[in-house]
């Protein structure tokens, strides 16, 4: 499991071939949301599309609700601990959660050079996201690699 933290962030495990340094971290709020949603829902994943209004948000969906393809680019993998429950059982019974960060491939071309950090802020998430019940919603923020 990646133990990078930069700043409070928890940094993905990188996917994208030749890359060995993270470009996706996840917020302190962001992984209390997901732990949140993962409680609620289950196995997660996250799509990031391009455009305006929700296609510019992160999306999260129950792992596998969202299809992704050959027009879709893995960037990373948020690693999290076994839930309570499994922590507390016998030594190499609990698996680590993992949940895949995927970005449209045209997306991915306009944020080629850019470190992405998954936070989580009041409001109401986009319509199909997961967590648009609860307040919370998830938002990128961006620099420069």
């Amino acid at each position: 499991m990646s133990d990078a933290h930069v700043g409070g962030t928890r940094a993905a495990r990188p996917e994208v071939v030749g890359e060995t340094e993270s470009r996706l971290a996840f917020t302190p709020e962001a992984l209390e949301l997901i732990e949140r949603l993962w409680a609620l829902h289950g196995p997660l994943m996250f799509h990031q599309s391009g455009g305006c209004c929700d296609g510019s948000s992160p999306m999260c969906y129950p792992r596998g609700e969202f299809r992704t393809g050959g027009q879709d680019v893995l960037l990373g993998t948020l690693e999290l601990p076994p839930p309570a429950a499994q922590a507390a059982a016998p030594e190499g019974t609990g698996a680590p959660r993992e949940i895949g960060f995927w970005m449209s491939r045209e997306q991915f071309g306009v944020w080629a050079h850019t470190h992405l950090t998954v936070d989580a802020v009041d409001g109401r998430g986009s319509g199909f996201s997961l967590e648009a019940p609860e307040g919370r919603r998830f938002l990128i923020r961006s620099r420069l690699l």
